[in-house]
């Protein structure tokens, strides 16, 4: 019989991480929270990598701050390279029409 995949929420994994790096003795709270020592230990990397971006949610990038302003300026480049294209199209109809 399969077991169902528990799900925490980022606040539960945060207020763990932040507990984990209380405490000398990991291995008791990860019990404490019933929870695996080896999840306690994977959320407290996480947390050290991206920080506040931890534990985003289902369909959501994890991304350090400067990954999320690329990400974001690659999509403004994106639509405005979009915009440009439409405005040389509309040009190119006009000017047609025009003669």
């Amino acid at each position: 019989m399969k077991r169902e995949r528990k799900i925490y929420d980022p606040a539960f994994k945060t207020k763990a991480v932040q507990l984990s790096n209380e405490r000398t003795n990991v291995s008791e709270l990860a019990r404490e929270l019933g929870i695996a020592v080896t999840l306690l230990y994977k959320w407290r990397k996480e947390y050290e990598e991206f920080g506040k971006g931890s534990f985003p949610g289902n369909g959501n990038l994890k991304l350090t701050p400067e990954q999320e302003k690329i990400h974001e300026l690659a999509k403004k480049l994106k639509d405005a390279e979009l915009e440009r294209d439409i405005l040389k199209k509309a040009i190119g109809i006009f000017s047609k029409s025009g003669r």
